[in-house]
Parts: C-alpha cells; structure tokens; sequence
C-alpha cells in the first residue's frame, strides 16, 4: 500500500474538523469520534460522520458548521458532508482528550461498555442512581452521585 504524506490542504482541514464543536457538548467532533473519514481531491473535500445517536437534532447544524468551516478554506472548492449508518459509534472512538472534556463538563463516559456501572466524574464514586433516562439531550441520561450528591450525565447505548 503507498501513502503520500500529507498535504498543507490536508492538515488544514483536520484543524478545521478539530475546531468544530458538538452544538451540544463542549467538545470537537474530531475529539468525540465523528469524523469517520476524509478525502480530498481536487480542491473538493467528502466528510463521512457517524453519529453518536441516530435521531440526534444536533445533526444538521454539525453538518452545516463543517461544511460552512471547509468552504472558508482557501483551495477548497467544494464540501460535502454525510452521515455514515455502517458501523454504529461507540465511546472507543473518544480521544483521551475528549473523554477529560467530558468529564470536566460533567459527563460521565464509560470505558468500553455500556454494562460497566457509572461513576462519578466529580468525586469517582460508584454509589449512583440513574435519576432519569431522559436527559437533556437524546443521548444522555441523568444520575445522581450518593457521595458528593452531585448530579451528572453519562451517554445512552447508541441506538
């Protein structure tokens, strides 16, 4: 297999990805494991995403800032950006710099399954009652910590 090293317009554009947040989390969509794949030519740029949850409303302003942000680049002509159903998100796409985002935001996330019981992102407690399965946004739930009595979300298995 040959690769090619990447080229300024390359490394442009995954800047730009990295600088689109989730309208709903104060994260990237690099960080939280949406971009699936890019490809480039030609001056025109295919974003393939995978949302965390499949009736997510924040859907279209994500495709829009990413299309909007790839357009303002210079020696990009065109952009398209779709969503990609093939293979389901998961919390292993995170980075580890998403994941203390996350967390520094009050969102619990689990290691690799969704099995695995809460914990707390504030004092690390495993002493926690799930409040409502209907958080503030489709894909999370809320929790109450028993120890530090904090309340705080954690995402829902993808749909």
């Amino acid at each position: 297999m040959v690769t090619s090293a990447p080229t300024t317009l390359d490394t442009a554009i995954w800047d730009v990805l990295r600088s689109v947040e989730d309208p709903e989390l104060p994260i990237s969509i690099v960080d939280l494991g949406l971009v699936r794949d890019v490809q480039v030519q030609d001056g025109r740029v295919a974003v393939r995403l995978i949302p965390t949850w499949v009736a997510c409303p924040a859907l279209a302003v994500i495709r829009a800032r990413v299309r909007s942000a790839l357009l303002a680049l210079g020696g990009v002509q065109d952009a398209t950006v779709e969503y990609t159903y093939d293979a389901p998100w998961t919390v292993d796409r995170l980075s580890e710099r998403g994941r203390a985002q996350l967390a520094s935001h009050g969102l619990s996330v689990p290691r690799c399954r969704f099995a695995e019981p809460p914990v707390c992102p504030y004092c690390g407690s495993r002493d926690v009652v799930q409040e409502s399965m209907f958080g503030p946004t489709l894909c999370r739930a809320t929790y109450l910590c028993r120890s530090c009595r904090n309340p705080f979300e954690r995402f829902k298995p993808p749909a």
